[in-house]
């Protein structure tokens, strides 16, 4: 009864997941669960909760019986700022209309016998939010504020088997719920497909899954080895935004994938590195440059213009440090590519997810033997891409917007508790 109390317990509490996703991977989070995000997200090779079975499904297999709750306070600063066009004077915009978001997560793992364990987790792992009340395109027409939300919520069953004494496969499940709405953008409507599905057209839901497979592997009494595939996440269509997406509305989940290494220096002392790969440009939505536009392909088309975010890969290192049996600190870095070049800041000033370092530090006090709460802190310095060719000339009429450059700004800090409960 108690299970079916917490399965309901989470039916409920389902729109509180996807309420404020935000990333900072591009649009994708640094890590899940307390314990890795003190540790920069690393989680691969290093298992030290039920939560890193989001980055690695073959850790259910290493973590025991275990069930994780956590909440973080999300605070993105991000501004924009136009130079040099011909439709106004220079100025800078804040899009921080709404300043800071609420990021549940939720997962249990269960040992089923001595090769299984499953394991059912609940995150939002990406989305991007950005508000200006007053808006940047208004110089070319726009009235109101311009406002853009996207939120992912993931709901990941899991499975995992030893294959041998020290090794372990893993298989996920991934369901995907995910919002976007965005307004305040109408002077590219003209430049759309179906101008009527582009902008200010509310919140527009979409489902989808997809699949993420891993291993993790015991080499040494000290040294572990992990890795990752996950499947690009097919999703239903934003109808209402049909005019606006690549695709009458597509929005996919890219595919990512990586490999991780742990290793312990002595008891209690052990450092842990990541990497992994992002594929934006498999998504065209997300992918296509606003290249296509130029040559009369319009937005909603099925090779039609997007934001022209590139392929990134993120490293991350981390180090963990038990004191004694009831304190470990821990501490770590990561460094994301660039996802927006200088010639694509003008459509994505309503999504400047252009943070690349990450400042982390975190720690674990045990509250009694079968419990423990850990907190960490997140600071990513601000990162600003300056546009190069990024304001089309002309007039919007003739596909051009009088030239000049938008430049983005983002930074980023987060801060966060989660619980752990040892069966």
């Amino acid at each position: 009864m108690k299970y079916i109390y917490a399965l309901r317990l989470l039916l409920v509490s389902m729109p509180m997941f996807i309420q404020s996703a935000q990333a900072t991977d591009g649009y994708f989070m640094h890590g899940n669960g307390g314990k890795a995000k003190g540790m920069a997200g690393v989680a691969i090779a290093f298992p030290q909760d039920a939560m890193s079975v989001v980055a690695n499904p073959a850790t259910a297999s290493a973590v025991g019986h275990n069930l994780d709750i956590g909440l973080d306070l999300f605070v993105p600063r991000r501004s924009a700022e136009i130079l040099g066009n011909a439709f106004s004077a220079d100025e800078k915009y804040s899009g921080n209309g709404t300043s800071a978001f609420i990021l549940p997560e939720f997962g249990y793992v269960r040992p089923l016998s001595d090769k299984f364990a499953f394991a059912f987790t609940v995150n939002a792992n990406g989305g991007i939010n950005t508000n200006y009340k007053v808006n940047p395109f208004g110089r070319f027409g726009a009235t109101g504020p311009a406002e853009m939300d996207l939120k992912q919520a993931f709901i990941t069953p899991t499975l995992s088997m030893k294959v041998a004494p020290n090794h372990s496969v893993g298989i996920s499940i991934i369901g995907l719920a995910q919002v976007f709405k965005v307004k305040g953008i109408t002077p590219f409507s003209g430049a759309s497909s179906n101008p009527v599905k582009f902008t200010n057209n509310g919140a527009a839901w979409s489902t989808g899954a997809g699949m993420r497979v891993g291993w993790l592997g015991q080499i040494t009494d000290h040294l572990k080895l992990g890795a990752f595939y996950q499947s690009k996440v097919w999703a239903t269509k934003f109808d209402s935004y049909a005019g606006l997406f690549a695709g009458q509305g597509s929005f996919d989940v890219p595919a990512s994938w990586g490999g991780g290494v742990s290793y312990e220096i002595q008891d209690g002392l052990s450092v842990a590195f990541d990497v992994k790969r992002i594929e934006y440009s498999g998504v065209p939505s997300v992918g296509t440059p606003l290249t296509p536009l130029f040559s009369g392909v319009p937005f909603g088309a099925d090779n039609g213009p997007g934001f022209g975010w590139r392929d990134i890969t993120v490293f991350k290192s981390g180090i963990s440090y038990a004191l004694n049996e009831s304190l470990t600190l821990r501490a770590g870095y990561g460094r994301s590519g660039q996802p927006i070049p200088r010639a694509q800041t003008f459509l994505n000033t309503v999504a400047p997810g252009v943070v690349q370092d990450h400042f982390t530090i975190g720690g674990t006090w045990g509250l009694r033997s079968n419990m423990d709460i850990s907190t960490h802190v997140l600071y990513a310095p601000k990162v600003t891409v300056r546009g190069q060719g990024s304001i089309p000339p002309g007039l919007p009429s003739q596909g051009g917007f009088g030239g000049g450059e938008v430049n983005l700004s983002l930074a980023e800090f987060s801060g966060g508790v989660s619980f752990t409960y040892h069966y």
